[in-house]
């Protein structure tokens, strides 16, 4: 197969099969990557399906190509050309006689009938085929407006009379039957049709820069043994109606023969068609110099078939595509000898393959970890790598697919930055919280988007910042000194440092770390974010209310009585009932005033209800859970919607886009319905610092003593370990080969980027922002790009990630602009978004090599 070993690469191959009819070819089949057969009673296609081929039709194609017509390189470019030249051969060859020549150029000249055109034909006058096709045509709206001028003509009625015949007693025989034929008008390429009637549908599925082979195979009474061609054309031609889509011929096989023998010629033209579709006899096809080098590839075809017994499987059975096709690399090797020595003589292989050699080595091999050995050296080359793709960082962000993750990315940051704020209110007692948050936030995340070398990294507040602030305030407060002027001038030295080690090439350091580093440190971090979902919906216990679930019922219908039968409450609990509400109480302390206690503190009390329209009663842990469950679930279903069966195309893919926030949507909508108390999210509404005692610039001693300036290098040098690693480490992660990023990355930017940014916060007194993994890794997710044209039975594969910083960018400036619409975000449970925390720490690990193995820990040997 030295054929093979050029470089120059192949067009794709589209390839129909049709059938000779009594006055027309018929198309009874196609080929893309896998085989799809026209249904009995011709009214559509069936599913895509691994062909199955007999063993036999393989032998007799080969002595067909072997004994046939092989014409390598024709130069004729019509259709009429190429038969009359095809015809000359037969006869020269002495396969057909000289008398012959008048009806095989009629036969071949016939008309081409394509399976699309007889289902337009058949819908509208009342066929089976016409409610499928109404359905279907629903997704083609658009397309019908667009193309209605070309696709009108085709809506006639059949042409001429149609005969029927009675199912049973020709089931199983194939009858072609046209009583009238239409005329033709040829047009200088053989053609009576206009190409602007292809099947436009079915086009876009094709890949670009696809040619066709057109396998004709029929039945003629003038022959007395069968004749056989191969054509390849020198350039690609379109041949008018010779195919379904306006695409151009390269290669033609033709095969007729004697009455009687219809399917064993049809089992050659499907063993000739599915060599085609086969990525290795493709190739052989296109570079073959003669006919040797054609069977050579049929030889090879026929070395790597597997034969099934015939007692043990049904060749009627339909095989599914497979998910995965592998890859058929080894099929071009010369030999097994030479793949060995190739393996052997690869350095230091030891027998792992390059890639697993690489993933165990790190990342020595991304230039932009290369050690320049100079100042500045790799910010400089960052710059120069990123600076050609600014402007489309921009442009590339003008699709519907980042509006949607604008969107999910906007919730799934709003709610741990108020969460976060809430914790590190607590934390240092409101010297930061929630409104600093959000500002910090709006500040850091559109500068971050702006200016970075790698702009799909999401930054945010982390959990070991947290940790972090939390041990320098108990610092603060042990040495009695203020803590926001210390905590600026631990940002100094925090930034001046990071500083020293984006210009020291530092970040080179980078390529030490391996595949287990990053996968263990994004497997904690999801973990993280699922345990964190689960435990802050499991807090909403400690606030259990209930409700009165009846809304039409009248003011004083229910109400709460003593308990019967039950001890009265205790004088501990009366006391402190009384005390937080409120409530008079007799000097008898076994004596409450329930009726005065209403319905949400009933159960407080030990009371119950009464009442002619008290309805059943429903806390708000069990709403969260749903809520939080019906948001995840959702979120799961919608963003798989994409590869499933329902709607057109373009539906799934805007249900798939916009996954996370319909499901918030829909549950806070539910939530809104049922009218049930639950947690919702608080969002500051003014602009102004949560704390009274500070403002908006940090005093840099505020009455510390100079001596806290070299004391703040000590948690600083921390702080540039923690940040380091946490940016990094999830730099590596988004950088990864499997996000087949084109646009390249920089590390050293970054850290330019983020040791401005932290002076910033310091000076402004809110927090640090650094690389959040699992947000990031949701943010690569919802930007991933799969194959718009993909073979029918194909499985879209994934082609990239759209780069751009546009996403980013807004997202930030929607988190800043929060407090604005604070009366539309007061109304999302909190339980919703616990939904979409546990969505994102689920959809993080999908991937993760190290959690795969850990499953399979749970998986027995067998």
């Amino acid at each position: 197969m030295f054929l093979l070993k050029e470089n120059d690469d192949t067009p794709a191959l589209f390839t129909e099969m049709g059938e000779l009819g009594l006055n027309e070819w018929r198309e009874t089949a196609r080929w893309v990557k896998f085989e799809e057969d026209v249904e009995q009673g011709g009214n559509r296609w069936s599913k895509p399906h691994v062909a199955t081929l007999s063993l036999h039709s393989l032998f007799q194609l080969r002595s067909c190509l072997l004994n046939g017509l092989f014409m390598n390189d024709m130069t004729e470019t019509d259709l009429p050309a190429i038969i009359e030249t095809l015809i000359d051969e037969f006869v020269k060859e002495g396969d057909v006689e000289e008398d012959m020549r008048d009806e095989l150029r009629e036969i071949l000249m016939r008309k081409h009938v394509h399976q699309y055109e007889q289902a337009k034909k058949n819908g509208p006058n009342g066929d089976k085929s016409g409610f499928l096709s109404t359905v279907r045509s629903i997704s083609d709206i658009g397309k019908s407006f667009s193309h209605g001028r070309n696709l009108a003509k085709l809506d006639k009625e059949p042409i001429g009379p149609q005969l029927e015949l009675p199912k049973k007693k020709f089931r199983g025989v194939k009858i072609f039957v046209q009583v009238e034929s239409l005329p033709r008008d040829m047009n200088k390429d053989g053609s009576s049709a206009d190409i602007s009637k292809g099947n436009t549908h079915f086009l876009k599925k094709l890949p670009p820069g696809v040619e066709a082979s057109n396998v004709l195979i029929g039945e003629v009474d003038f022959l007395q043994r069968h004749i056989c061609a191969f054509v390849r054309l020198k350039t690609a031609n379109v041949l008018g109606d010779l195919t379904e889509v306006p695409v151009p011929t390269r290669f033609i096989f033709l095969m007729l023969g004697p009455s009687g023998h219809g399917p064993q010629y049809k089992e050659i033209g499907r063993a000739i068609a599915t060599l085609m579709a086969d990525e290795i006899f493709h190739d052989v096809a296109y570079k073959a110099r003669n006919k040797e080098d054609l069977l050579d590839g049929v030889d090879e075809f026929l070395d790597q078939v597997t034969v099934l017994p015939p007692g043990e499987w049904d060749p009627a059975i339909r095989i599914e595509p497979p998910n995965t096709i592998p890859s058929q690399e080894k099929r071009k090797q010369l030999g097994q000898e030479m793949l060995l020595e190739g393996i052997e003589m690869t350095k230091g292989m030891s027998g792992k393959g390059k890639e697993e050699l690489d993933e165990e080595e790190g990342h020595f091999n991304d230039p932009a970890l290369q050690r320049t050995g100079r100042l500045f050296g790799g910010l400089i080359l960052d710059i120069k790598r990123k600076a050609p793709h600014y402007l489309s960082d921009f442009t590339d962000a003008l699709n519907l697919q980042c509006l949607a993750t604008t969107c999910f990315m906007y919730f799934a940051l709003l709610a741990p930055i108020v969460t976060f704020g809430g914790l590190l209110e607590e934390a240092t007692h409101q010297r930061m919280a929630a409104m600093e948050n959000i500002f910090g936030g709006a500040i850091c995340g559109v500068v971050y988007h702006l200016f970075s070398g790698q702009p799909l990294t999401i930054i945010g507040s982390t959990g070991p910042v947290l940790v972090f602030e939390t041990i320098v305030y108990d610092f603060c407060l042990r040495l009695g000194i203020k803590y926001l002027s210390f905590r600026f001038w631990v940002h100094v030295w925090t930034a001046f440092i990071i500083f020293i080690m984006c210009i020291t090439d530092a970040s080179s350091l980078v390529s030490y770390i391996t595949r287990f580093t990053e996968e263990s440190f994004a497997t904690l971090i999801a973990v993280i974010f699922i345990y964190e979902a689960i435990l802050k919906l499991w807090k909403i216990r400690v606030q259990l209310e209930v409700i009165n679930y009846s809304r039409d019922a009248m003011e004083g219908t229910c109400y709460c009585v003593p308990p019967t039968g039950k001890p009265l409450v205790t004088f501990e609990k009366a006391g402190e009932f009384i005390e937080k509400q409120g409530l008079s109480i007799a000097h008898n302390a076994s004596y409450v005033d329930y009726t005065a206690a209403g319905l949400d503190n009933c159960r407080f009390i030990g009371g119950v209800f009464d009442g002619t329209t008290c309805y059943p009663l429903y806390d708000k842990l069990l709403m969260s859970i749903l809520l939080s469950l019906g948001t995840f679930a959702l979120a799961i279903t919608f963003k798989r919607m994409r590869n499933s069966c329902y709607f057109p195309s373009r539906v799934r893919q805007i249900f798939s886009d916009f996954a996370v926030m319909i499901a918030i949507v829909i549950m806070t909508g539910v939530d809104m319905a049922m009218g049930i108390n639950t947690p919702k999210l608080n969002v500051p509404s003014s602009f102004r610092p949560t704390w009274d005692g500070r403002g908006w610039l940090i005093p840099p001693f505020d009455g510390n003593p100079l001596w806290t300036v070299p004391l703040a290098l000590l948690p600083a040098l921390l702080a540039c370990i923690l940040i380091f690693m946490d940016q990094q480490i999830t730099t590596v992660i988004v950088n990864r080969k499997e996000n087949k990023l084109k646009k390249g990355c920089g590390y050293h930017l970054d850290l330019l980027v983020l040791a401005i940014l932290i002076f910033i916060v310091g000076f402004l007194g809110l927090p640090i922002y650094v690389a959040a993994t699992v947000l990031s890794i949701n943010h690569i997710n919802s930007l991933k790009v799969e194959s718009e044209c993909k073979a029918p039975g194909e499985v879209a594969h994934f082609v990239g990630v759209r780069e751009q910083r546009v996403t980013g960018i807004i997202t930030f400036v929607m988190i800043g602009m929060s407090v604005l619409i604070t009366n539309f975000l007061g109304r999302i449970p909190m339980p919703v978004l616990y939904g979409v925390f546990l969505y994102m720490g689920i959809s993080a690990l999908g991937g993760i090599q190290l959690f795969d193995r850990i499953l399979l820990l749970l998986m027995p040997m067998k």
